[in-house]
């Protein structure tokens, strides 16, 4: 009787079980798809010498002083006639960062990352060793250590940087630059510099091997969290840096059709990217770090606006030119883009929103299947089928794919396993479970889905779906946690 009584007991047991998942039904979610200009972290327009609103003077290449007072002050985050730029883009000179030997101007810096913070940028930024007047100097007290001399083997160098003093005292810098911020949250990358006008490596291929790699091994072993990102060029030092590191690329001068009147006719979209980008074995970087340009002049100048006639370019970019320029960069998986926060003029501004659209990346999120109820300390199973619209992934580790169970009395955020860094483009297949805490209150919840910042788990990614909130989620339906 005892053993019939048990086998009695363990049959109920499986009914009750057999019942209970047999009442269980899936949910299938098909979120409807929105075609809204996205503003997300890391990708789009960036603000050049200046933060979302500021609207300061463009042409400024390189800072000499940083004016802390004049940035941020606006209350309208507006920009004229410029996209919202997730990113800050800054360049600044050595001898502003270290005006006396070994003595940093880190307060600079902090400065800069608050600011950028309370406008939701990131700060993209370059040290630069100095440029070419006089003005752009590097700092006094080594001008003062190496003497006057400002002629060498290459015209855009104003100091000897095989004179061992320079990759020891610029390189010193950068690794106590590195030592500071590397990985700090709101710093989106490091624009690699060592040599050159504004630090863009001119004569970068003339330098000796244990030159070239003196300076860019702070860089490699300074900055082993925040992205680097490296301008193309000087095959010797792009081949060692990406031995070392896995980086991403810059480039100056996107939407040279003919800025320059050279014989024979050369330019960078046709002469000098495609090449180098091959030629250099870059044309993979973008899947691992991002890729990012800057314009070639300003918008004035492709529209010959009053003012740039006497500029090379002989006449006005069509809108079919204009088209090819942001086909070309999109082909190279561009994630941002520097425009010197120079104004759009109104006839490209449509062709600029859908090259939003597309610049990065952009997530819709196709179909997602889930049970209708859930056991308090169980397991939430899904599946999810994602979409990546963009031609980049999201290259920021920070970022989390999450879920919200709230209710009127309850939230509750639970933080998945999910990468988003490899979602490239095209399709993104995510099935997974998470679980549900002991002791959780039962009852019917919201079941919310967004992509959240690691460090406080707000939502920092907006998806091109509709259903987001106020707080930046999005409801894919109820659900039921039960005991």
């Amino acid at each position: 009787m005892k053993i019939q009584k048990k086998i009695w007991v363990i049959v109920c047991v499986i009914s009750i079980i057999a019942s209970n998942i047999s009442a269980q039904k899936v949910i299938r979610v098909t979120p409807k798809e929105i075609n809204d200009v996205l503003i997300n972290p890391g990708i789009g327009f960036n603000t050049f010498q200046m933060f979302n609103g500021d609207n300061l003077e463009v042409w400024i290449d390189v800072l000499n002083d940083v004016d802390l007072s004049k940035y941020g002050r606006n209350k309208d985050e507006t920009n004229l006639n410029q996209p919202v730029a997730p990113i800050a883009y800054f360049r600044i000179q050595w001898t502003a960062i270290e005006p006396e030997q070994g003595k940093y101007r880190w307060d600079l810096i902090d400065g800069l990352l608050d600011i950028a913070h309370e406008r939701n940028q990131s700060l993209m930024l370059r040290i630069s060793p100095y440029s070419g007047k006089k003005r752009d100097d590097v700092p006094a007290w080594y001008r003062e250590m190496v003497g006057p001399k400002r002629e060498f083997a290459f015209p855009k160098w104003i100091v000897d940087p095989e004179d061992s003093r320079y990759a020891k005292y610029y390189g010193g810098m950068i690794r106590a630059l590195g030592a500071r911020y590397d990985g700090h949250p709101d710093l989106e990358s490091i624009d690699v510099s060592i040599v050159g006008f504004a630090g863009e490596n001119g004569g970068a291929e003339l330098l000796s091997k244990n030159t070239m790699q003196a300076l860019l091994d702070p860089y490699i072993e300074g900055f082993t969290k925040t992205q680097l990102v490296v301008l193309i060029h000087g095959k010797e030092a792009n081949d060692y840096i990406t031995s070392k590191a896995t980086v991403g690329w810059r480039q100056d001068c996107l939407g040279d059709l003919g800025f320059w009147d050279r014989t024979p006719a050369w330019n960078h979209m046709y002469d000098y990217y495609p090449q180098t980008i091959i030629d250099y074995n870059m044309q993979d970087a973008w899947k691992k770090r991002p890729i990012t340009f800057e314009i070639c002049g300003i918008f004035d100048t492709w529209a010959m606006t009053e003012g740039f006639e006497t500029w090379d370019l002989k006449e006005a970019y069509s809108n079919n030119q204009v088209q090819y320029i942001i086909d070309q960069s999109l082909k190279w998986h561009m994630s941002s883009f520097n425009g010197k926060s120079s104004p759009i003029p109104e006839r490209w501004k449509p062709m600029v929103d859908e090259w939003l659209k597309k610049m990065g990346y952009r997530y819709v999120l196709r179909n997602f299947k889930y049970p209708d109820k859930v056991r308090a300390n169980g397991r939430l199973n899904f599946e999810s089928w994602w979409e990546n619209k963009g031609v980049a992934p999201c290259y920021n580790k920070n970022y989390e794919l999450a879920f919200r169970l709230k209710n009127e009395k309850t939230s509750l955020v639970l933080v998945t396993d999910a990468d988003i860094t490899t979602w490239l483009p095209g399709d993104a297949l995510f099935n997974d479970g998470v679980f549900i805490p002991y002791g959780f209150s039962t009852g019917n919840y919201e079941l919310q889905i967004s992509i959240v910042d690691r460090q406080d788990r707000l939502p920092r990614i907006k998806l091109a779906i509709e259903g987001r909130d106020e707080e930046g989620w999005y409801t894919l339906g109820n659900i039921e946690v039960i005991k």
